[in-house]
């Protein structure tokens, strides 16, 4: 049976790789067992954030001395910049060892697979066409998991590419028209496309509701397990699949809830009651200690207001929404969790309802204290 092994491991920089690479050399992670990596890196999370590719690039090197290019270029490389406020980079690695030693587990076990896509033309960016290859890719990630339900995915990752003024132009050149000149607009309309494909994949919303003019008009249709981040570092897709299979085995759990606002943690605390985390918030030190990692989308209302009070994320002309709401968010979960190292992405077009998100907790079963267990019913 497949074991999932999920590491989190702290970086000082988008460029350090060195915890990974001293886990490699401890033997605690087998570069030829990774499937992905998840990297929260501290630029400005926008068109410009080259943090992104620096540690995309960094990673690479590292990864180079152990795996040829073909092995390498099917890892999902992940990275979502900016961390705001007090949120702590760090970085997320993914393995599946295939043929697990352990006795399979009474219950089910966490089951994840990874792939990228074939590149966008810009011109398909933010448009029906970015739709059905995020839809593809997740079906197929799915199948990989040995994933057969959509109700067992309880989280989908993924990193979609945005348009560059060059980019534009080249659409241009060959008579075709983008999404929009804008490209920082341009991250979003991916986000979007990338958040309704997952939802389409998964039976979310009626498939035939989804069509050009939808895209980043109609809030009303989401996901609500969809994570999508959009970088300059790529052109297609990098999509990661975490659910749950009585295929797996291993100790690892995830679950997912959906926040209706930034401050909305009531579904945060009964997903981690029902993963056995008990009620006690923050949760003491022991219990820190088996969550894994926390997953999260974070989102400024377009409304302008939070439960009836203004807020002002979108009108300040120096800071992006997307970093406010970071940072906004991740205070609140910090607080419920304990900690500061949380995958916190910004920008959640059709990824939850406005101004909430998904999130999605891993756990560590193994971990959690005897006084707090109870029946994993995920």
């Amino acid at each position: 049976m497949r074991e999932a092994i999920v590491h989190r491991l702290p970086m000082s920089d988008p460029g350090d790789v060195s915890a990974i690479a001293r886990a490699i050399a401890e033997g605690v992670i087998v570069p030829a067992r990774i499937i992905a990596v998840l990297g929260k890196t501290e630029g400005n999370g926008c068109v410009n954030d080259f943090s992104r590719g620096y540690a995309t690039q960094s990673l690479r090197h590292l990864l180079a001395q152990h795996l040829d290019e073909a092995a390498l270029a099917g890892i999902s490389l992940v990275m979502s910049g900016g961390t705001e406020g007090a949120l702590s980079p760090h970085w997320i690695v993914f393995q599946v060892m295939e043929d697990s030693p352990r006795t399979p587990t009474a219950s089910r076990a966490l089951a994840m697979a990874s792939l990228v896509t074939r590149d966008l033309a810009p011109e398909e960016l933010g448009r029906s066409a970015q739709v059905e290859v995020v839809a593809q890719g997740v079906r197929e990630a799915m199948r990989r998991a040995g994933i057969s339900r959509a109700e067992d995915v309880h989280f989908v990752q993924i990193k979609c590419p945005l348009l560059t003024i060059r980019r534009t132009a080249e659409a241009h050149a060959r008579g075709q028209t983008c999404v929009t000149g804008d490209t920082l607009k341009s991250m979003g309309y991916s986000r979007g496309a990338s958040a309704l494909g997952t939802a389409l994949a998964l039976g979310e919303p009626d498939g035939e509701a989804i069509s050009d003019a939808v895209i980043n008009t109609d809030f009303g249709l989401f996901s609500r397990r969809a994570s999508a981040s959009a970088g300059i570092e790529l052109m297609g897709h990098e999509i990661v699949v975490l659910g749950m299979s009585d295929s797996w085995t291993g100790d690892l759990r995830i679950d997912h809830a959906v926040m209706e606002d930034a401050i909305d943690l009531g579904p945060v605390r009964a997903m981690f009651a029902r993963l056995g985390l008990g009620a006690q918030y923050p949760l003491d030190a022991d219990t820190r200690e088996a969550v894994v990692t926390l997953l999260v989308k974070a989102e400024a209302a377009r409304c302008g207001q939070l439960r009836g009070m203004r807020h002002t994320m979108l009108d300040d002309s120096d800071i992006s929404q997307t970093r406010h709401a970071r940072a906004f968010v991740a205070g609140a979960l910090a607080g419920a969790i304990g900690h500061t190292a949380l995958f916190v992405s910004g920008g959640a077009e059709h990824q939850g309802p406005d101004g909430g998100g998904p999130c999605a907790v891993i756990v560590d079963a193994a971990r959690i204290p005897a006084s707090h267990q109870m029946e994993n019913g995920s």
